[in-house]
């Protein structure tokens, strides 16, 4: 799948496309309070949308480390938001991470990071879910990677059902993970709340 190119370079075109949508509300884009919004939300974008131009290995750099054991690394609760590909309204949550390591370990800084490059496009929870164990399993080359991420979407809040307060929560499980009830269920209970 070929990825957008980052907006960044075209603050000027998103500028003037939120001066067209305030327009055509019904609103005067001119007036007092909205006469820097179409900018400001030129430049939102342009941040919340910029993992389209980050190369998830050079996240990592550096930060692999070697490792002799094979034990279990879990990180719970990576604060995360993106934006529905839908509706281009935000979902946030938490995302778990767990990986059997082959050797190396990464930084664990690197892992939210990863998190962020992913989550700064426009999204489906369930890919980028997917998208994350992937990253993790192609850099670190890993026994087996696990993924949970819980989030709330203002796509369901906000409009549609309005149902608020509901969670959704998607899975990836990769190598032993996916094979391994034993491990699976270690995994989750590491990362519960």
């Amino acid at each position: 799948m070929s990825l957008p190119e980052p907006v960044s370079g075209q603050l000027d075109e998103l500028e003037e496309a939120a001066r067209r949508i305030l327009g055509a509300i019904g609103e005067d884009p001119s007036r007092e309070g909205l006469v820097d919004t179409p900018r400001r939300v030129a430049e939102s974008l342009a941040y919340l949308t910029e993992g389209y131009g980050v190369d998830p290995r050079s996240v990592v750099r550096r930060a692999l480390y070697d490792h002799p054991g094979d034990d279990l690394v879990a990180v719970r609760g990576i604060p995360f938001f993106s934006l529905c590909e839908h509706h281009l309204l935000p979902f946030f949550g938490r995302c778990h991470v767990g990986y059997l390591p082959t050797g190396k370990v990464i930084g664990l800084s690197k892992l939210p990071r990863l998190v962020d490059v992913y989550a700064h496009r426009l999204q489906l929870q369930e890919r980028l879910t997917r998208e994350i164990a992937e990253a993790i399993e192609r850099i670190l080359k890993t026994k087996g990677v696990a993924v949970v991420m819980e989030a709330r979407h203002l796509c369901v809040e906000m409009r549609g059902v309005e149902k608020l307060d509901s969670d959704t929560v998607t899975s990836c499980l990769l190598g032993d993970f996916r094979t391994n009830a034993t491990l699976r269920s270690e995994f989750l209970e590491l990362t519960k709340r």
